[in-house]
């Protein structure tokens, strides 16, 4: 099967049907390949990418938004790390959301993400964004306490009230140029516990490992279920989510470049062309430049 055809399979299409436990984590298409060639995969990938973004940058109208989201341990950083190589680091703008600051928590929902929207010509990437909102603010509800909000606003329909102000915030973005494809790096629990204690047992990544990540697997089917409502939701035709599969971080990076790379080529992007005029003063420069002894 080809690239283009997997990456495809993880979008999810009809979200009225989605269930998350119909979807394997370890699932990698029937795709049997060593580690090499998956390397040799992902720079092809990588290098269709780097093109497309230089047209994206060039053409100055189109911007690009990838939002990630995961549990702990799903492997965000290295899709950033290793499917973001090799492009050019004025095009693309990367932003991590954790606990909101004080400033933040005296906004609504969305102004912290808002402001750090990618620019015209620009990748944004969102590693977690405005959907922990309607995850963790969800799966701990005391969280939602210190947002400020008047409690005659905060009643049961409140989650569903989210969901239709993301739907519209994202109809709007896309509007106005703004491409967002949305990625659920789907990881089993099994795999989890096996990389966390890679992080207690393994010298060199003991930095990576955070006592916090304890409590919240603990709530692990609180979070799948919240994901799963997240998901049929808000994946729209305009703004899409993609389940991928994340036990195996080779196969992971593979499927999220190819639905960028899909994404890119949806444009039709194209260098900008230049008037006669333009074509005039660029000639004439060119002959002082080649007449000069200099």
């Amino acid at each position: 099967m080809k690239l283009e055809n997997i990456a495809r399979r993880f979008r999810i299409d009809k979200p009225h049907k989605f269930k998350l436990a119909d979807h394997d984590p370890a699932d990698c298409c029937g795709l049997t390949i060593d580690k090499d060639e998956a390397r040799t995969m992902l720079a092809e990938g990588i290098s269709r990418l780097s093109a497309l973004q230089e047209k994206l940058y060039a053409s100055d109208t189109w911007s690009v938004l990838i939002v990630l989201q995961a549990m702990d341990a799903a492997g965000k950083d290295g899709v950033i790390k290793h499917v973001m190589t090799g492009l050019n680091p004025q095009g693309v703008d990367v932003h991590a959301f954790k606990q909101p600051s004080a400033e933040e928590l005296s906004h609504d929902f969305l102004w912290r993400t808002t402001r750090s929207l990618p620019e015209r010509g620009r990748i944004g990437i969102f590693n977690r964004s405005y959907y922990e909102e309607v995850l963790v603010v969800r799966v701990h509800p005391e969280f939602l306490a210190r947002q400020k909000m008047p409690a005659a606003l905060v009643t049961k329909n409140i989650w569903e009230e989210r969901f239709e102000d993301i739907n519209c915030f994202e109809r709007h973005l896309t509007r106005n140029g703004v491409v967002i494809r949305k990625f659920f790096l789907h990881l089993s629990k099994k795999e989890q516990k096996r990389r966390l204690l890679s992080r207690l047992e393994e010298p060199e990544k003991n930095w990576k490992f955070s006592a916090a990540d304890m409590p919240e697997r603990q709530r692990w089917d609180d979070y799948m279920q919240a994901y799963q409502e997240m998901i049929r939701r808000t994946a729209t035709e305009h703004a899409p989510w993609h389940v991928v599969p994340a036990d195996h971080k080779w196969f992971t990076r593979l499927v999220v470049a190819e639905v960028i790379v899909q994404a890119l080529e949806s444009l039709n992007l194209r260098y900008p062309e230049v008037d006669e005029a333009k074509r005039k003063e660029l000639a004439r420069i060119r002959a002082t430049l080649v007449n000069n002894k200099g």
